[in-house]
């Protein structure tokens, strides 16, 4: 398979040849909106550095058909609104990941207003195109404590990253801490099944207590390197029922002269 993909990447012609192959492009789109507190934002940021460097994603890296991936870590908040953390990184092993992980826990981040999921999922659509890498597949993780309520419908964003070939997964925070409380839904876990991921064997893993973060993106990032879709998924994707994916921004229409998040 390997030498095949290859032999398919020299017939695409001097570009494509000039690209990295890797088993996975993987972006990490996380959630900075105002709704997420600063203890959040940094156990959010730690979190996802003790996933990245924890045996078993080390394990899913290495032994894939390449042995390496590229990563992104992206955090996003309102229309526009995205900051490059870690940008596009070739990941073989242990060392790439510490690197990583360091950025993560020597930076900081800063809460912006609003959220726009469209916003961020068409920024990261654009952001995996041209990356320098050749991906056996390409994978957005979006992680979100709210709905969309700024920019283009969710919907929109979500199939024109399917179309181009993008899976996208995500991680709704489901924590129920006070502070954006008016801007969050109960059942986001659902608002993600419906409206935001897709592509094939897309899925949802939400996080109900902020100790399990590292453990359940950890466990996330596995099955994303692996390709495989957790046998007890949370929530499938998109459902028989009918649901309103402008709901973020009906509660943003109600509760915008509080403050939006």
């Amino acid at each position: 398979m390997r030498a095949l993909a290859l032999c398919l990447a020299l017939l695409a012609g001097p570009a494509a040849a000039q690209q990295e192959e890797v088993d996975v492009e993987l972006l990490l789109l996380v959630d900075v909106s105002r709704s997420m507190s600063a203890s959040e934002l940094d156990l959010q940021r730690r979190g996802y550095a003790e996933a990245l460097t924890s045996e078993p994603v080390v394990r899913a890296i290495v032994g894939g058909m390449t042995g390496r991936i590229a990563v992104a870590y992206v955090e996003w908040a309102g229309a526009g609104l995205q900051r490059i953390v870690v940008d596009w990184t070739l990941v073989e092993g242990p060392d790439e990941l510490e690197a990583i992980a360091d950025a993560l826990r020597a930076g900081r981040a800063y809460t912006q207003s609003r959220t726009s999921i469209s916003g961020a999922l068409r920024f990261g659509s654009a952001y995996l195109d041209g990356n320098g890498f050749a991906g056996l597949r390409r994978v957005i993780d979006i992680s979100g404590d709210g709905p969309n309520n700024q920019g283009a419908p969710v919907t929109e964003a979500r199939d024109a990253a399917v179309a181009d070939g993008i899976v996208v997964n995500g991680l709704p925070l489901m924590t129920r801490e006070p502070e954006g409380a008016a801007w969050r839904i109960d059942d986001l876990d659902v608002y993600y099944a419906e409206c935001v991921i897709g592509g094939p064997g897309a899925f949802v893993l939400a996080v109900t207590d902020w100790p399990d973060f590292a453990a359940a993106v950890g466990r996330k990032l596995v099955l994303e390197l692996a390709g495989r879709t957790p046998e007890a998924a949370v929530v499938p994707a998109q459902g028989a029922a009918p649901y309103d994916c402008l709901i973020g921004e009906r509660l943003w229409q109600q509760n915008r002269w509080w403050g939006a998040p």
